[in-house]
């Protein structure tokens, strides 16, 4: 029973070192077809420019989704449909491989988004704070709640309690993304420009949210690690 049981452990060793060897593989050989992606996403995948996303962290299936809709048009990007379509699916899965082994670095502190108002009066460094600190409690309400007033859904239900998303259902991390990309996110979903369809989840939710929302939630969603 003894040695049974002893082989068993050995032989599930074996299957996990080699498991781990080949992902390992992956991700080297996926850093080399990087090259490329690095001016706007960062060498790791921990882009520094707030308009570009994150990549490092990320769910592996969730990037070779993005990817693939990138390459087949499904998703509409002047700028990474010619990059996607240079790629074969052994590339794409190897890229994704790559950038999900990477860990996600955090924001820096966050700072009030800039106002388009030239006659509006300046306001003190305390004003500032409690202003920043209001607009990231009530993206963290929107976060964990939902807005039941107007039926916006509550975005831990897809993304879990700390912005980690869900692997299995290809539902993305969020945790330490830029802020300024999920607005950009959210709005392309409110206005149509991600996509138009009744039956995709996010378009029909940030339809139902205001702009003051979209912000919030998202410079909340920034200061999540």
């Amino acid at each position: 029973m003894i040695k049974t049981l002893l082989t068993v452990s050995i032989s599930l060793a074996l299957i996990v070192s080699t498991a781990n060897v080949r992902a390992q593989g992956n991700s080297g050989i996926g850093k080399s077809k990087t090259a490329s992606c690095a001016g706007c996403h960062g060498e790791d995948g921990n882009s520094t420019m707030p308009s570009f996303p994150k990549l490092a962290g990320q769910h592996k299936g969730y990037l070779i989704k993005q990817l693939q809709a990138f390459k087949s048009g499904a998703r509409i990007s002047p700028m990474m449909a010619p990059l996607a379509a240079s790629l074969d699916e052994q590339s794409i899965e190897e890229i994704a491989d790559y950038y999900a082994h990477n860990k996600i670095a955090a924001n820096l502190a966050p700072v009030l988004p800039v106002s388009d108002d030239d006659d509006a009066p300046a306001k003190t460094n305390e004003e500032k704070k409690a202003e920043l600190e209001n607009l990231i409690h009530k993206g963290g309400d929107l976060y964990r709640n939902g807005n039941l007033s107007t039926a916006v859904s509550a975005c831990i239900a897809c993304h879990g309690p700390f912005g980690e998303g869900n692997r299995p259902a290809n539902f993305p991390a969020l945790h330490s993304q830029h802020a300024d990309y999920l607005i950009k996110t959210l709005t392309d979903f409110k206005t149509g420009v991600r996509s138009k369809s009744n039956e995709n989840m996010m378009h029909m939710i940030a339809t139902k949210m205001t702009e003051q929302e979209i912000t919030s939630v998202s410079y909340y969603i920034s200061t999540m690690k």
